[in-house]
This record gives C-alpha cells, sequence and structure tokens, in this order.
C-alpha cells in the first residue's frame, strides 16, 4: 500500500492565485522553450520569422484577391482604366531598368509586375517612342542635306503621325493577337501558364523602353553605329519577350512553340528596322566627276559648245 506522503505520488495544485495570496514574496519563474524566445526577441527587435513572412505574404494575396473581386469593374468604366494609372514611381523605374536589363532565366511579369499591371509607363514610353522618332528623324535629314546649295529646310509633321501610328498599334493589336491566341492554346492544354491582356500590353510597353536611346543615337549619319544600335536593342527587347512567354508555350506542340517565338522576334525586329528605313535617310555620297573630262573642258571650251539654230541654218562649232 502506497503511502500517503509519496513524493512521486501525482498532486493537484492549486492555482497560482491562491499560491501568490499565500506567500506574497514567493519568487515566480517562467520557462520558456529555447525555440519560442529567440522568435519574440525577433518580434521585438522588429524582424519576422520565415514562417511570418509566409503567413503576410499569404493574407496579403487573400486580401488582393479578395478586394479585387470586390473592386472588380467592367472594362468600359472609367475606373477600370483608373486602376492601371495608379501606380508608384519607384515601381515604374524598376520596371524600366528591368526591361532594359534583363536578367536570363527571370520572368517580367512574376518578377516586376506580380499581378499587378499599369499602362502609365507603356503609355508614357510608346508616346516618348514616337516624338523621338520624329525629332531624331527630322534632324537626321536636316543634317545628311546640310550644306547642299539647293536645299530648303522644311520641317515633316507628318512623321508624328506615322510613327504614332506605328509604335501604338504594335503596342496595341500584337498584345491583342497574342493574348487571343494563347487564350486558345490555353483551353486545349490546361497546365499552360496564362496571362491577362493588360500583362501582355504592359511587358511590349515597357520593352520598347530601350528604343529610346537608340533612336537618339540614329541621329549621326553612321550606318555603322544605327546597325550597332538596331542589333543591341533588338537583343535586350527580344529577350525581355522571349523569357516572359516562353513558360507560357514550353508546354505545347514544338511546331507552336517555335512559330509563336519567331513571330515575336520577327515583329519586333521588322518595327526596329522599318522605323530606321523610313524615317532616317541614308547618307547620300557626293556626286564624283571625272577629272579628265574636267581638264579637256577647261582646255578646249569651243570644241564642247554647240550653237544650234534652225533647220536649214548652219550650225557653228
Amino acid at each position: 500500500m502506497a503511502s500517503t506522503n509519496d513524493p512521486f505520488q501525482f498532486q493537484e495544485f492549486e492555482e497560482a492565485g491562491n499560491l501568490l495570496e499565500a506567500n506574497r514574496n514567493a519568487t515566480t519563474i517562467t520557462i520558456e522553450d529555447d525555440i519560442t524566445k529567440p522568435e519574440k526577441q525577433r518580434q521585438a527587435a522588429g524582424f519576422l520569422s520565415d514562417r511570418d513572412d509566409e503567413d503576410i505574404l499569404a493574407s496579403d494575396d487573400k486580401t488582393e484577391l479578395l478586394s479585387g473581386q470586390k473592386k472588380s469593374v467592367p472594362f468600359w468604366t472609367f475606373e477600370y482604366y483608373q486602376r492601371l494609372f495608379d501606380v508608384e514611381t519607384h515601381h515604374v523605374k524598376e520596371r524600366i531598368i528591368g526591361s532594359v536589363l534583363p536578367w536570363p532565366g527571370k520572368n517580367f511579369i512574376h518578377l516586376y509586375l506580380r499581378r499587378n499591371p499599369d499602362l502609365y509607363g507603356p503609355f508614357w514610353i510608346c508616346t516618348t517612342l514616337v516624338f523621338a522618332i520624329a525629332i531624331s528623324g527630322n534632324i537626321s535629314n536636316f543634317l545628311v542635306h546640310l550644306g547642299k546649295p539647293n536645299y530648303k529646310y522644311t520641317p515633316e509633321f507628318q512623321k508624328v503621325t506615322i510613327a504614332a501610328t506605328a509604335i501604338f498599334s504594335y503596342a496595341w493589336f500584337v498584345p491583342l493577337a497574342l493574348w487571343g491566341f494563347l487564350l486558345w492554346r490555353n483551353n486545349k492544354i490546361m497546365n499552360l501558364v496564362s496571362y491577362s491582356f493588360m500583362e501582355i500590353v504592359c511587358v511590349y510597353g515597357y520593352s520598347l523602353s530601350i528604343y529610346i536611346p537608340a533612336v537618339v543615337l540614329w541621329i549621326l549619319p553612321y550606318e555603322w553605329l544605327r546597325w550597332c544600335t538596331i542589333v543591341v536593342a533588338l537583343c535586350l527587347s527580344g529577350s525581355v519577350l522571349v523569357m516572359t512567354f516562353w513558360p507560357a508555350v514550353r508546354e505545347d506542340h514544338p511546331k507552336v512553340i517555335i512559330g509563336i517565338m519567331s513571330a515575336i522576334v520577327v515583329l519586333n525586329a521588322l518595327l526596329a528596322v522599318g522605323c530606321k528605313t523610313y524615317f532616317f535617310s541614308k547618307p547620300e555620297k557626293e556626286p564624283q566627276v571625272d577629272n579628265s573630262v574636267a581638264r579637256e573642258i577647261t582646255k578646249h571650251p569651243l570644241r564642247h559648245e554647240h550653237l544650234s539654230f534652225t533647220k536649214g541654218s548652219p550650225v557653228a562649232l
């Protein structure tokens, strides 16, 4: 039979309040887990653990998703496009730098847009590119014909209209066709990555930012410099588009992959080469005069004068 004073026998302790009332001078010690204490210290110092970061990101995504569902408005309303122009300046700066200096293997949409596309950056990039092409083309044409006696400079304002038509058509109709094609393929192959129309427009708009400094360099009348800048701009702009849309087609048929990637690169190249060819005149070479003929005319000027009269009259040589 077990003793009633057995020290190993389970005993029910009184509540902490009663114990403290019985002995108010007693010292209480709180024993915390070794893992819990550093986490609280980090939280007190302003740092969050990895688990807290994941929870915050998950809650942010849920909040953003729920808010997007609540605030969804039709695309023909003013509020729909107002959201696309509500963007921070540092976001636009990051996206421009990301389009000019693309990282290998990085998706522009996932890295910079994060399901928050904007039209502010693409609109002003396209508008700046339009005026840069028109102004640089006029200056280049002036420098090419400068010094010719019969040349009179006249501004070519129609270049602004033509440049605007070409740039904005490329920035809107090409993404529209690509979005429709990807949507059609996504219905056939369910595991493809899908992008919204505004995300595709945003990528195409920011991919044109590299052409703005390239167009300014086209003012200089050197064909080798122009072609070098075209190649560099094509490589940077094309790499942004290819790396962005590669995840959306990599699970598709190989012929479809080759076709869509080739179309993206070719249309980008046609825009650059077409703008260079149409808006920037090739430097003209000065006509060369045969020196022997010039010397012959100088020595015997009378032999090369022909005085023609009416029929039946003598001709003087």
